[in-house]
């Protein structure tokens, strides 16, 4: 006999973003009401959707485009949560000091006030996306948000590849874990090594699902945006924002160059369902596993 089915519609906002912010925030909030109206309770929003990922360049007058939590953003985006009476998973460029700066999520709960923030934990520094010069590392941990509609297991972007970050969640209690994202292509790249590329994104979150027997939801960028410096030919965002169920099983996979705003329903009763078939947190040995506190074992 199954769990009581318990469902959570989940709005996704994939969007092509510009320089302009004011239209970036005109679009997310166009999307957020599409999934509003189509019964959405969580609405969740891709990495840094105010702006251009900023992060292809290394220049100390970008951090200009950093704001404080709360600040503008939580503001303005509370505003739209509590007239729709949602929960929002947004994502934001911190400024928390002078010259401290984080990448942060921040989720809003229904009435507007702000549920909790988690700032991204795993920084990257690739040709391309150098995010080390901009995002300090984030220092709240792997905790959940507890809102109205669960807890949330919010995530950010290289998070994604890690599967130690989505297991901490799981055994934090999160009901779904949740990546806003911004990954794309190098222009140049071979079509097979940019299949390779998007496979292996896709594969790693899915396992992140089936390991930890918990729904994922990855909401990514699409379209163009060139490297201002002229160093690469710019990323093409690949969207492809997917739903997984607890077995990997795909709830619902997007497009990979057109803006969507989809909502997807989601069983949150199925995970503990596939956790009684699949006792993975039964079977862990924990008495065993000293070791992945070391950087290497040899």
């Amino acid at each position: 006999m199954g769990t009581q089915k318990k469902t959570l519609k989940v709005g996704l906002v994939q969007q092509a973003c510009g320089a302009d912010r004011a239209a970036n925030v005109a679009k997310s909030i166009e999307g957020i009401r599409a999934c509003a109206s189509q019964g959405a309770e969580l609405v969740v929003l891709q990495e840094l959707h105010t702006g251009l990922y900023f992060c292809q360049t290394e220049d100390v007058d970008l951090f200009d485009m950093a704001e404080s939590i709360p600040g503008p953003s939580t503001e303005e985006f509370g505003a739209i949560a509590k007239e729709l009476g949602i929960v929002l998973v947004t994502s934001l460029f911190e400024k928390r000091a002078p010259g401290l700066y984080h990448n942060t999520a921040v989720v809003l709960e229904s009435d507007g006030s702000i549920a909790g923030k988690y700032r991204k934990m795993h920084i990257p520094d690739d040709p391309a996306y150098y995010e080390k010069f901009y995002f300090t590392p984030g220092d709240m941990g792997f905790e959940p948000i507890d809102t109205s509609v669960g807890r949330l297991g919010v995530l950010v972007c290289w998070d994604q590849w890690y599967p130690e970050a989505a297991r901490l969640m799981a055994m934090a209690g999160a009901d779904l874990l949740i990546y806003p994202t911004a990954i794309g292509y190098e222009s140049t790249d071979t079509e097979e090594e940019k299949s390779r590329q998007r496979n292996a994104w896709i594969i790693s979150q899915r396992g992140h699902a089936v390991a930890n027997g918990l729904p994922v939801i990855s909401v990514n960028r699409t379209g163009f945006e060139d490297d201002p410096s002229g160093v690469t030919k710019g990323i093409e965002f690949w969207g492809n924002s997917f739903v997984a169920g607890p077995q990997g099983e795909f709830l619902f996979e997007g497009n990979r160059d057109k803006e969507e705003f989809t909502v997807v329903e989601i069983d949150l009763g199925r995970s503990e369902d596939v956790r009684r078939i699949w006792p993975f947190f039964r079977d862990r040995r924990i008495d065993a596993y000293e070791e992945l506190l070391l950087r290497f074992r040899k």
